[in-house]
């Protein structure tokens, strides 16, 4: 299982935690990961889709980087989960190691954010 943290801006799986960039539309709830290629190069070519809409796709994926005034690798660096949160449009971002281990692991678990 995989669970995220609204309130403390975290990502727990494999029985390690890890800090992460949420946004205040990040949708709580339990849900099932699945993997998907994406061209964007900001997000290394792939994400854990959790939820889809007709017009919005929310998923786990590597810290977005392409746009540098977001400073979204300092913030998800900060020891301040008050720094972490209301930074994404409600993906949640972490560290590209972090994600590579997530898809090692768990790419087919279910998600629990709350």
């Amino acid at each position: 299982m995989i669970s995220v943290s609204l309130a403390a801006a975290s990502i727990c799986f494999a029985g390690a935690c890890y800090p992460a960039l949420v946004g205040s539309n990040t949708p709580a709830g339990m849900f099932t990961v699945s993997r998907q290629s994406v061209a964007d190069p900001g997000y290394g070519g792939d994400v854990l889709v959790f939820q889809e809409s007709a017009i919005h796709l929310w998923a786990i994926h590597r810290v977005y980087t392409l746009n540098p005034n977001e400073d979204r690798v300092g913030r998800l660096r900060s020891s301040r989960p008050g720094a972490r949160r209301n930074v994404t449009l409600g993906c949640i971002n972490v560290m590209p190691e972090v994600y590579d281990r997530l898809v090692a692991c768990c790419s087919k678990d279910v998600l629990v954010v709350f």
